[in-house]
């Protein structure tokens, strides 16, 4: 019989073995763990939330994602081409976790092709570059419904799962749930009072919400609003609201209504906005707003007169000035751990703040989601806003920790025990129409989420708004935009898009993409 060799012996196990390992990892592949790995970050950034999960576990209708990505091409800056990589292990995950309800496409629009006319078919017309079209974005479609997003940007990285989840949970869904905004600053935006002057665009954050939900503009006028229709009532800077439009809103909540009330002691984006004629004896948009009668019902009282500072919390501003009133909140400021609402989110800068005391009403629970320190304490509102430094020496604190986002829950009872209050807009009474029965409590519990400032979602002070490609990108510098939009996603019952909002991020630099836009 003839003999092996000994080497070729060896040679022939380790080709074996070669060949074991790689039949294992191919069939591995093929299962539903083949696109999972062990994740050892400390904040597990490769491992998709609960909340898309959930999303995902629930799909009962297929769902595409068209994902427009340029693979061949010399221009694309490394650091697009390690975050594309990224992207790609994201979606495998998505698409494994699926149960096969999800697929994915993958395209490289190369000129002149079906893949790039479907790009501009949904909306993605790529970035120019050195006279190249460089593609990274993605649609979302299930049946009739598109969720586009244009261009997936590297600096957004720890938002991009809550865009692809967001984008999923859209399509599927029958209709957006209802918002109402009864604002007393122009968000909306504006055209242009006359020819050859620019156009008022609307705020960032309004856009947003406009995507997410059914908007509808509410005026600070007396009505009937319905939470069968309304499903939250956003009030934003209600400044000058007066008590007949308290009276509607105090008759929503008593219907189970959710109410989210951005207040403010001293705003400076109704400042900067300006607004009004004084030709005309047109006045502008006052600088702050609360709500009188209501906030003494619901067992709060908030600061209006004076703006709070916190030595503790103090942001460092431009030119090296301390804005003793523009507190940075972060974790240690969020004392309920496990809530949706800020469990995920990072620090949220706020512009010279109001302050909630909770008073305390039976039958309803307060929870602090975000406050200050002990050392905070009032201070003279327009010597802050020009950052002062000798507010310093004026600022007392009494040791109270003062509330500055705040939730209430729980069967309310009216601010208006002697009824609906006379309108002070003269008119002329319709007897024929039907008598409503105020309400005096609650026939359904309701929630209201109180935050004490507005500018935190001014584009200026919330976003890093860029002209990229042709393309106006807008990226959060701060949480301050996910506290908002995680409290609406909680309110209006979109519990897993909360999960799967904010998430560490890798930290790399970006710098040829930020050049890229300064050239």
């Amino acid at each position: 019989m003839k003999t092996t060799h000994p080497v070729t012996r060896a040679a022939l196990g380790v080709a074996a073995l070669v060949t074991i390992a790689v039949l294992a990892n191919w069939l591995v592949a093929l299962t539903p763990f083949g696109n999972r790995g062990a994740d050892f970050t400390e904040n597990k950034v490769h491992t998709l939330s609960e909340g898309t999960r959930s999303i995902l576990g629930e799909l009962d209708t297929p769902v595409v994602i068209r994902y427009y990505a340029t693979r061949n091409s010399d221009y694309m800056p490394q650091e697009l081409k390690l975050h594309m990589r990224r992207v790609d292990d994201l979606l495998k995950e998505y698409a494994s976790l699926s149960k096969g309800k999800l697929r994915i496409e993958n395209l490289d629009p190369e000129p002149d092709t079906d893949a790039e006319d479907s790009a501009n078919l949904d909306g993605i017309n790529g970035q120019r570059m050195d006279d190249q079209n460089l593609y990274f974005g993605l649609a979302v479609s299930c049946l009739d419904k598109v969720s586009v997003i244009p261009f997936i940007d590297p600096r957004e990285e720890t938002m991009l799962e809550y865009q692809i989840s967001k984008a999923v949970a859209e399509v599927v869904a029958p209709t957006k749930p209802k918002l109402g905004i009864m604002s007393g600053i122009d968000m909306k935006g504006s055209p242009a009072m006359m020819p050859g002057q620019p156009s008022t665009p609307p705020w960032v954050i309004y856009q947003q919400l406009k995507q997410s939900y059914d908007v509808v503009d509410i005026s600070m006028e007396p009505a009937t609003i319905d939470p069968k229709e309304i499903k939250v009532l956003l009030l934003f800077h209600p400044a000058g609201i007066t008590p007949d439009v308290e009276y509607s809103i105090d008759q929503y909540v008593l219907n189970g209504g959710t109410v989210v009330a951005c207040l403010d002691a001293y705003s400076v984006s109704a400042q900067m906005m300006g607004g009004g004629n004084p030709m005309m004896g047109q006045q502008g948009t006052p600088t702050t707003s609360t709500l009188p009668t209501l906030l003494s019902a619901w067992g709060v009282n908030f600061e209006s007169g004076q703006v709070l500072a916190d030595p503790q919390l103090a942001t460092r501003l431009g030119g090296d000035r301390l804005g003793l009133a523009v507190p940075t909140l972060n974790k240690d400021q969020m004392p309920v751990k496990d809530s949706v609402i800020t469990k995920d989110l990072g620090s949220v800068i706020l512009f010279l703040p109001g302050a909630f005391t909770k008073t305390g009403k039976e039958g309803i629970a307060a929870t602090t989601l975000i406050q200050s320190t002990p050392q905070a304490g009032f201070v003279d509102a327009m010597r802050a806003s020009q950052l002062d430094p000798t507010i310093a020496r004026t600022l007392k604190s009494n040791g109270t920790a003062y509330d500055l986002v705040t939730h209430l829950s729980g069967t309310f009872k009216t601010a208006f025990p002697d009824g609906k209050p006379k309108s002070e807009i003269d008119g002329v009474e319709n007897k024929d129409a039907p008598k409503i029965e105020p309400l005096k409590e609650g026939v359904a519990p309701g929630n209201i989420f109180l935050i004490a400032d507005i500018d935190a979602f001014y584009d200026r002070f919330a976003y890093n708004v860029q002209n990229f490609g042709g393309t106006q990108m807008a990226s959060p510098s701060n949480a301050n935009p996910s506290l908002l939009l995680n409290l609406l996603d909680q309110a209006t019952g979109s519990k897993y898009l909360i999960g799967s909002r904010s998430r560490s991020a890798l930290r790399r630099p970006f710098k040829v993409v930020q050049k890229m836009e300064d050239d």
